[in-house]
């Protein structure tokens, strides 16, 4: 069992920001006097690639591209004047479009706007999901916000269901970059037949935030729809919360959007400090680098300690792990880098999985989420001098003890309220720490070549489905999968093949027919005319 730390410990390793009220305690990782010492060389080069960076140059290779996120919040540092202005009047059209629809002078085919519908998916939809569920307020809100975010039919069903006989006062946002990612088409597709069996015209409802030229831009300017939006080529889509992705849908919301980049703007100074023990990113970046190995050797758990951040941790999983799941780094080398990040909130995980986390394997690290604000209003006192808000702290206070205690070691951030402030430095504390945290491991952050193999696949699995569907008709009589794959020469698919049959066969509206046979396998299926 550990023992309790010190208290000249605890004030060694923190950092606190006076003016913000936020802290970063990392007392509770056991890395070695010297260790700080000995990464000094490598922050400092890795300080260096950050304002490589930021001052525009070429980091994801793959795609000849900048990497200008920081700008967003920042446009004097964009490398030239058109960037520069492009930021500012996209900022300034977004507000007016919001305020336009806030109005009821840009009004749906129902009357004035009260819902608002996001079409995207990963970076489309994570953030804009965080900073809806962080700041949300059904008093104050201008617009209640649903999301298309998957391609699954019956989740966009349900939704649709929320909004029953209010499409007539829904815009919708479609949010991809190229206007081809099969989810989010899917899901424009699914919107506008809605509409259409509403009897209404999706187009008088819709609004695009997309590459400019892209086939979205292109069927957007087409058709007319209320507005298009850029998505730029030096933004990816895991760091787009502070640009047209996430600031249209939040100030469609009714959110103080200068506030969000103000408070990323506010953090992203303090993180360019070169002094490594008074910068939160680097230390973060340390911390992650001390825990596992610098290889990602134990998993990342964020807990925050308040409802409204519960998606945080799902905010960071992409973030984190597209940004740092790399096969080869920097020299071509094999590594399979990676930082797997976890969560739920407390102290909901007191009932869930923290019994694991102090008496299971030692395979993780916690970062802890501390909200000193209770709520706006007075609280009630549940127990006498003791109140809900006591309790919370409570939970966490004695969790990371236990923890502690039982040699699991943990980070604590906290802030002082979970406001549009707060939420802009929490998204740049961490897009800088993973940018830092790459340039130690000597990984690049800001490609995603897995991802788009996995998109390859999935257009050879739905190729398949194609040859499959026609291979049916043209036999004229019932086939095992098996028997359908020698007939179209794909062997090797067999398994693929199979359960593609599946699930055609349980949808009847795909016209195949499944006979079961003596077991599973031996089942076959048919596409009559």
């Amino acid at each position: 069992m550990q023992e309790i730390m010190s208290w000249d410990r605890y004030k060694d390793r923190h950092y606190h920001d006076r003016e913000s009220g936020f802290s970063l305690d990392y007392s509770l990782m056991d890395f070695p006097a010297g260790f700080l010492a000995e990464r000094e060389t490598a922050i400092q080069q890795a300080f260096d690639a950050m304002e490589a960076l930021e001052q525009g140059a070429v980091a994801n290779p793959d795609e000849n591209r900048q990497v200008g996120h920081y700008w967003l919040r920042s446009p004097a540092l964009a490398p030239d004047e058109k960037i520069r202005e492009n930021i500012k009047e996209t900022l300034t059209a977004i507000e007016s479009f919001a305020a336009a629809v806030h109005s009821g002078s840009v009004a749906g085919e129902g009357g004035p706007f009260r819902n608002l519908l996001v079409i995207g998916i990963g970076g489309s939809a994570l953030g804009p999901q965080f900073v809806e569920q962080a700041l949300g307020d059904p008093d104050r809100d201008k617009l209640r916000v649903s999301f298309f975010d998957n391609t699954d039919p019956d989740g966009i069903d349900l939704t649709l269901k929320r909004l029953s006989d209010r499409l007539g006062q829904t815009l919708c946002v479609v949010i991809s970059k190229s206007g081809g990612t099969p989810e989010t088409r899917n899901g424009m597709l699914e919107a506008r037949d809605a509409y259409r069996r509403a009897g209404l015209a999706f187009t008088r409802h819709a609004v695009a935030v997309t590459g400019e030229g892209s086939r979205l831009d292109r069927t957007a300017k087409e058709e007319q729809w209320l507005r298009r939006y850029p998505m730029w080529d030096w933004v990816g889509g895991r760091t787009s919360e502070l640009g047209p992705v996430g600031l249209l849908p939040a100030a469609l919301q009714g959110l103080d959007i200068r506030g969000l980049l103000a408070g990323a703007a506010y953090m992203d100074d303090l993180t360019r400090n070169r002094d490594s023990r008074k910068n939160p990113a680097a230390l973060l970046a340390l911390m992650w680098h001390y825990a596992g190995n610098g290889h990602g050797d134990k998993d990342m758990v964020v807990l925050p300690y308040k409802d409204r951040l519960q998606l945080f941790s799902r905010y960071l999983q992409q973030l984190v792990m597209e940004s740092l799941g790399k096969e080869r780094d920097l020299d071509g080398n094999v590594v399979n880098q990676g930082l797997s990040v976890y969560g739920n909130k407390g102290s909901t995980d007191q009932h869930a999985y923290i019994q694991q986390l102090r008496d299971g394997p030692v395979n993780f690290f916690v970062t802890f989420i501390e909200v000193l604000r209770d709520r706006r209003s007075p609280s009630i006192e549940v127990e006498p001098g003791t109140t809900a808000g006591d309790y919370l702290q409570g939970f966490f206070l004695g969790t990371r003890r236990a923890l502690h205690e039982n040699g699991r070691e943990s980070l604590t951030i906290t802030v002082p309220d979970v406001s549009t402030r707060v939420v802009g430095m929490l998204i740049a504390l961490y897009e800088r720490a993973v940018g830092l945290y790459a340039s130690l491991i000597n990984i690049n952050a800001y490609h995603q070549p897995g991802v788009e193999a996995g998109k390859k696949a999935a257009s050879s699995v739905l190729e398949l489905q194609r040859e499959a569907l026609a291979g049916l008709r043209a036999a004229g009589t019932p086939r095992t999968a098996e028997e359908l794959a020698r007939d179209l020469g794909r062997e090797k698919d067999c398994e693929i093949l199979f359960k593609l049959l599946e699930h055609l066969s349980a949808n009847p509206e795909r016209g195949v027919l499944r006979e079961p046979g003596d077991d599973l396998f031996s089942a076959t299926y048919s596409r009559p005319e």
